[in-house]
């Protein structure tokens, strides 16, 4: 039950029959595109051989869908599957439970009591596509852990600047005030120059995240493509931490009472 309890499509004949030696093959989409076969059903009935002078040629008795069995990193290789009991070393389980705990245990009991000489050793799936991605894993958690510390670096400086800048305009914000100025349109004033740097920042940083980002992702044979919304995204999210820096100190000095602004000097 391999084909099913892998959900492999079967493109075209059948499933091999079982038996304990190799007499019927399946193969899969590329190793049909590498004996140049165009059509799917053609490959069936052939005859391929598979390596050493003493194997006998073995017969195509169906196609199936390619799939991955390694990193994203290299391409789908050419593949063969056949049934030979003398190869098996794994017995792959699938599990439709909630409690995969409990249901591991189980299968580790019932393989005690039929094969108590051998000792098993259980994996996930999960676990051994996750293994293929530790490295990315990892550059990914420390990463993050810079760009947090850079935001929060970049947070104190703004804050200590709009501070000293709110001190330098503590009697332009109280003349404005008393002309009619709202609380919004203060903040407005104490936002606008910060927004106008973050955007020039954003113009420099973007084609160089965008070349960076390119020449990693192009180390992998299945990538995704850019979408110019994570620019955006990332635009927009930083003018929000600015203005959520910025806000506060100059909310304050717009709430500060005009007249003692005027005789700040």
């Amino acid at each position: 039950d391999y084909l099913k309890t892998f959900g492999i499509r079967l493109l075209a004949g059948r499933a091999y029959r079982l038996t304990d030696t190799i007499n019927e093959v399946l193969i899969n989409q590329t190793l049909v595109k590498k004996l140049n076969i165009k059509n799917f059903q053609d490959a069936i009935g052939k005859q391929i051989h598979l390596g050493g002078k003493r194997q006998p040629w073995r017969t195509i008795v169906g196609v199936v869908q390619d799939f991955k069995t390694n990193s994203m990193r290299d391409e789908i290789k050419p593949l063969f599957i056949a049934c030979r009991s003398s190869y098996y070393n794994t017995t792959s389980v699938k599990l439709h439970t909630s409690n995969v705990q409990q249901s591991q245990q189980q299968i580790l009991a019932l393989w005690d009591k039929y094969f108590p000489e051998y000792a098993a050793t259980k994996t996930s799936m999960a676990d051994n596509i996750a293994g293929f991605y530790q490295q990315e894993n990892q550059l990914s958690l420390v990463y993050k852990l810079f760009a947090g510390l850079a935001i929060f670096i970049s947070c104190l400086g703004l804050y200590g600047l709009v501070s000293f800048m709110a001190v330098q305009r503590t009697k332009e914000v109280g003349v404005r005030k008393v002309l009619g100025a709202s609380v919004g349109h203060i903040v407005y004033l104490f936002s606008k120059e910060f927004t106008l740097l973050i955007c020039i920042a954003f113009v420099i940083a973007a084609p160089l995240a965008f070349y960076f980002m390119h020449s990693w992702l192009n180390n992998f044979a299945f990538r995704v493509n850019i979408d110019i919304s994570l620019f955006i995204i990332a635009l927009l999210t930083s003018i929000a931490v600015a203005w959520l820096t910025v806000g506060f100190q100059a909310v304050k000095a717009a709430l500060a009472n005009p007249v003692k602004s005027l005789r700040s000097e």
